[in-house]
């Protein structure tokens, strides 16, 4: 099948061809928040004046928060003022685990974070798309799961339907569109494994990721 060859960057795009796109046609009526509108409204009304008014320390509140709003907040969850959760409900941390500034939980499908995880700062967990084959722009969801040990640099984008193993770590401003194996360094856009991970398991050591940057919340 003879391919169309693809434009030289200095040539000039056309940018009145009609659009292959009706956004007139979109419809999601037949999606499920998982809550009535109200509810949903709440919850944003919560979170827009909460949280970020809430001070540093005071994680414990924020967590007390998500879990009251159906979320599943493990032990000692340091979660920061500034991190977003569109639908709590459909979210699940576990015990350790430390969520970043500006970190976005976009969370139309279900969103899992492992155990001892740490999500850095404006990174984005992003569980909705779009079918750009459709021409009314259909929505398509799928969860995020990332295994216990993860962790996730500055500024990533981690797209819908993506698994990251356990105890792997995901270098600063990485794209991640595709699953990632346990126990490796990984990074890039898109992101890729580059070698394997290793820590050594003793007493007061510390292991250095040179691809990733993070901020403790305490």
């Amino acid at each position: 099948m003879k391919r169309e060859p693809i434009p030289l960057q200095s040539e000039s795009p056309d940018l009145q061809a009609e659009s292959w796109i009706d956004l007139r046609q979109y419809d999601q009526s037949w999606f499920d928040r998982g809550r009535p509108g109200w509810y949903v409204l709440l919850w944003w009304f919560v979170q827009a004046i909460a949280f970020p008014l809430s001070p540093h320390f005071a994680s414990g509140f924020r967590c007390w928060l998500l879990r009251r709003f159906g979320a599943k907040i493990g032990r000692d969850v340091l979660i920061r003022p500034t991190a977003r959760f569109t639908y709590p409900w459909k979210i699940e941390i576990g015990d350790y685990s430390w969520i970043g500034d500006d970190v976005v939980f976009y969370s139309l499908d279900r969103i899992t974070v492992g155990c001892h995880c740490v999500v850095s700062q404006e990174t984005y967990l992003c569980t909705g798309s779009h079918d750009s084959r459709d021409r009314a722009f259909g929505l398509k969801t799928q969860p995020i799961q990332l295994g216990n040990g993860v962790w996730i640099a500055a500024d990533c984008f981690v797209a819908a339907g993506v698994c990251i193993g356990s105890n792997t770590v995901v270098g600063a401003r990485s794209s991640v569109f595709g699953n990632l194996p346990a126990g490796y360094f990984c990074v890039g856009s898109p992101c890729r494994p580059k070698s394997p991970r290793s820590i050594e398991d003793k007493a007061g050591s510390s292991a250095t990721a040179t691809t990733a940057n993070f901020q403790s919340p305490q």
